[in-house]
């Protein structure tokens, strides 16, 4: 039922990937703590989301709240032009330190989408900078999502994606298949040649690849082939096409390695980083790159890498970021996210012959069920607060993210609500 807020919202505000003129009327929260999103009528939701993947130690946890409190009475915010400080400093440390060790500059910005329109303008500037100013394309896979900012919507998906509506406008990319190989399967060679071909003949115009490595999220929450990554790797050495890792919603353990690049033991020539850098208290990110392209793209007097958000490494964010690292690297996060792979593989792998289900795909701490239809977001809206546990699926996709503080008994009555999705509102 409606109160005056809900209703001033469904009348002006404008939410993710929704109509103005027919949203679906969004629960009001009140409060959250640990993996529990408290609605204002009492109702309380596992969050089996994190927050759109961000929130991996669960809601208001006491540590991070606690150092944020501490920045809140230092500063909130300075700009970063000419001016630097302690949280930025350690947060920069910290990245360096347990990203590949090639990478070694990082650019700090505001948002996901954001570090990867400043990562494709790294590629740009850096080979303008070194006198081929030809190389402006991207290579990107089908099925991709890399953000909703102009540069970033260029690379997602043309067709299937969410910006299929734009592609009109936006700049033409290259687009190869999702790989065919799945995760635990060996690279297609027939691919891989076809790969090395567009390679051959396209090498002079091809900036960088740009892809989500192992794990597509918002795409199609697809699992690929850790070979066919080592392989494309090789490819763009060998063509001299430059590599960049959006790990934007793999990075911080969520595919049960660090970062999902370290599957394939590869080095990117750029990184992005997001959402859970924070562990989801506030919006910062990341793009790191190596010292090749730093010093390529400002490589004589006057030179400077053109970008810079306003709140670039908020100090707020940024100490908070610190800490929530600091957090996941003091605990056994890798032996925690394999529990939450087990326990979601007990407890979907068994409706894999479900008449209304098309796959089940399990890595890390991510469990997604492809349903064989559309899933009714009405009646999911509905199903939700009496379930006592929030999802938010899209197309055929009902899939979870959960903080990794979740417990055993907590990701069983998710998987539940997951199959009552399935049965109830497709």
């Amino acid at each position: 039922m409606k109160n005056s807020l809900t209703s001033f919202d469904t009348e002006h505000i404008w939410h993710p990937y929704s109509s103005i003129t027919n949203p679906i009327c969004p629960l009001l929260v009140e409060s959250a703590s640990g993996v529990f999103i408290n609605l204002n009528d009492g109702t309380k939701l596992i969050d089996a989301m994190a927050s759109w993947w961000s929130v991996i130690h669960g809601y208001n946890h006491p540590i991070i709240t606690l150092e944020a409190k501490k920045q809140l009475d230092k500063m909130s915010h300075v700009m970063f032009g000419g001016l630097t400080h302690e949280p930025a400093i350690n947060l920069c440390k910290q990245l360096i330190s347990m990203t590949p060790p090639s990478l070694q500059k990082v650019f700090l910005s505001d948002s996901g989408s954001v570090a990867v329109d400043v990562a494709m303008k790294m590629a740009l500037q850096y080979w303008q900078s070194n006198g081929l100013s030809n190389k402006t394309k991207f290579v990107a896979l089908r099925g991709g999502y890399h953000g909703d900012t102009l540069g970033a919507m260029s690379v997602c998906d043309p067709d299937t994606g969410m910006h299929h509506l734009f592609k009109e406008l936006i700049a033409k990319q290259i687009f190869i298949g999702k790989p065919l190989a799945k995760y635990g399967e060996k690279a297609s060679q027939v691919e891989i040649d076809q790969i090395e071909k567009l390679f051959q003949s396209k090498k002079d115009t091809i900036a960088a690849v740009i892809l989500e490595p192992i794990l597509q999220g918002a795409g199609g929450m697809y699992f690929y082939s850790v070979d066919f990554l080592k392989n494309l790797r090789d490819l763009c050495e060998k063509y001299n096409i430059l590599l960049i890792a959006d790990e934007i919603a793999t990075g911080f353990g969520r595919t049960g390695e660090l970062f999902a690049s370290n599957h394939a033991d590869i080095e990117p020539d750029i990184m992005c980083l997001g959402k859970a850098m924070t562990g989801g208290y506030l919006s910062l990110a990341a793009t790191l790159t190596n010292e090749k392209i730093a010093e390529g793209i400002c490589n004589s007097a006057g030179k400077v890498f053109m970008h810079g958000p306003t709140f670039m490494a908020n100090p707020l964010a940024c100490k908070i970021s610190e800490t929530s690292i600091n957090l996941l690297l003091s605990n056994d996060w890798k032996s925690n996210v394999k529990r939450i792979e087990t326990q979601l593989k007990k407890n979907l792998t068994p409706y894999k012959i479900h008449s209304k289900i098309n796959d089940i795909r399990i890595l890390g701490a991510v469990g997604v069920i492809e349903a064989k239809e559309n899933v009714d977001m009405q009646k999911v809206q509905n199903l939700l607060p009496k379930s006592g546990v929030w999802l938010r699926p899209f197309g055929k996709l009902i899939y979870t993210m959960p903080p990794y503080i979740i417990q055993n008994n907590e990701i069983d009555k998710i998987t539940s609500v997951m199959i009552d999705i399935v049965e109830e509102c497709t």
